[in-house]
């Protein structure tokens, strides 16, 4: 019998010396905490960029200025990449470093199994393993290009409290330790040079108490020499003091001033009281430097931490069931198990992701889809397929969702998918009778979101109803060099389907009308 993959990793870290010194060769004892002065730097940064104008730190400071920049209504689809050194044990999901402390998870006995009590080999011991030695920002920009991206937002601080930029006020970051690059920065600079849109997401709001599980019971967590990487580690139901807070508005302040991110992801515990001052210097900060830059922004919220004018509304794992009035957006993976790279995942393919990605940019929606690479770099052969299909999609129907709008409504048929977050497991079975309406320049686009058969009856295109502007005076299908046969009457607009698909779902029909 081949040996298991614990035995593996066990020989493997056992060679490096990980197990034997705690933290691994070659890694210096880092300092234990972050640095006060450049923490009171980053703070005043932030608040002198707030208090410029023409937004202040207040909501109806805020709420007053913003509108959602013309990039992002017109992007559609872009790329989210949760990778970090959670990405080393691979196993369970991007929470391992939380799950790993909680005892009786699976995680727990993992780790146990593999590398040994959490006294001995903790979280921080992953670090050095973390050397990203294939990582080429621009093989991913490439990637994400070709996929159709229009933006990118790699995460970049999880809860795990490992900063993924060169930073100056924590040694606990890609750029001292781990990889010793600075994996935001480079990406960055890929990102704009394939002409994508660049943002961040910043999970460190949750890391004030994400590690808790380690008081309960003798682990590394406990020992004040690693304060720095593991952090309060209190109870979830007790409110951030100033001294994180301070810290976590300061980090975010440093990506802000570092790579001007125009678009800014937030994660849920910023709902928490004691947040709501900082949120709103940070708000006025970027707004403020995205204007002064000429790189307009916005932040993404769940729930209702933001006022609804002022910012951008994001669904983790679902959608909305309507037509939305300002702009909205999904969060989901391409995998069905976690958001950070893990052994033995499951990847949705790459049809349905096309047929949601349709269905939420006729409710005025965008759709930002997560991939989780390996720890040396690499994106899973199976991530990589499904970018590249969706990409040759978008090659043929990008006309119909890039820069369009909604209809009157959002489509017709029998198929609707179920609105709210966590839902994206409740799979709709989109049939040929179900379409999705888009609109650009005076042309409506018909997408039928799978095949229909001979051909398909658009019904809310009736010659009876009031929701056309007028007679219909052409039909094509994108991707298609035939001309197609179709008639107007009381049933609606009959089409005749090429005989040849342009592409393996969603087929979309550019439909104009009569002018007087």
């Amino acid at each position: 019998m081949p040996p298991s993959h614990e035995a593996i990793t066990r020989r493997t870290l056992l060679q490096a010396g990980a197990l034997s010194v705690g933290i691994g060769r070659g890694l210096q004892q880092p300092a234990p905490y972050s640095s006060t002065t450049a923490i009171n730097s980053a703070l005043e940064a932030v608040r002198s960029e707030a208090d410029l104008g023409p937004y202040s730190p207040s909501w109806p400071g805020i709420t007053g200025q913003f509108g959602v920049p013309q990039w992002y209504k017109d992007a559609k689809f872009g790329i989210f990449i949760h990778w970090g050194a959670y990405s080393v044990p691979a196993f369970g999901s991007e929470w391992y470093p939380r799950m790993m402390y909680i005892q009786g998870s699976p995680e727990y006995r993992h780790h146990i199994a593999t590398y040994g009590p959490q006294t001995r080999f903790g979280y921080k011991d992953f670090i050095p393993m973390f050397r990203a030695a294939r990582f080429d920002a621009a093989g991913w920009a490439a990637l994400f290009r070709q996929a159709g991206a229009r933006f990118v937002v790699p995460v970049a601080e999880h809860h795990d409290g490992f900063a993924m930029w060169n930073s100056a006020i924590t040694p606990w970051c890609a750029g001292k330790m781990g990889p010793k690059r600075d994996v935001i920065g480079e990406l960055a600079a890929a990102v704009r040079a394939d002409g994508m849109t660049f943002g961040v997401s910043f999970h460190r709001a949750e890391h004030w108490w994400f590690f808790n599980g380690g008081r309960t019971f003798p682990s590394d967590v406990q020992d004040a020499r690693w304060r720095g990487l593991y952090g309060p580690a209190a109870p979830d139901n007790v409110q951030p003091n100033a001294r994180f807070l301070d810290e976590w508005l300061a980090r975010a302040g440093e990506l802000v001033n570092r790579y001007n991110p125009q678009l800014f992801w937030f994660d849920w515990w910023i709902e928490q009281p004691a947040f709501q001052t900082r949120l709103q210097q940070f708000a006025a900060c970027l707004y403020n430097r995205g204007i002064h830059n000429r790189m307009p922004a916005a932040i993404n919220y769940k729930g209702t931490t933001f006022p609804g004018r002022a910012a951008v509304l994001d669904l983790e794992r679902g959608q909305l069931a309507q037509i939305r009035p300002t702009l909205w957006q999904t969060d989901t993976s391409v995998s069905t198990i976690s958001w950070g790279y893990i052994q033995n995942d499951r990847y949705k393919l790459a049809g349905d992701i096309i047929q949601d990605l349709v269905d939420i940019v006729s409710k005025n929606g965008v759709l930002l889809l997560n991939i989780g690479p390996k720890s040396d770099g690499t994106i899973a052969a199976g991530e990589s397929a499904v970018l590249v299909e969706i990409g040759k999609w978008l090659a043929v129907n990008g006309e119909a969702i890039y820069a369009t709008r909604p209809w009157i409504i959002f489509g017709e048929g029998p198929s609707n998918v179920v609105g709210g977050s966590f839902n994206d497991t409740k799979r709709t079975a989109f049939t040929g009778s179900d379409i999705r309406f888009t609109q650009k320049g005076g042309r409506l686009y018909a997408i039928i979101m799978a095949w229909p058969g001979s051909s398909v009856t658009v019904t809310s295109l009736s010659s009876k109803m009031a929701l056309a502007p007028a007679p219909v005076a052409t039909v094509r299908m994108l991707g298609c060099p035939e001309p197609l046969a179709w008639t107007q009457d009381d049933r609606g607009l009959t089409v005749q389907m090429p005989g040849q698909r342009p592409c393996d779902t969603a087929y979309s029909l550019e439909i104009t009308f009569r002018t007087a």
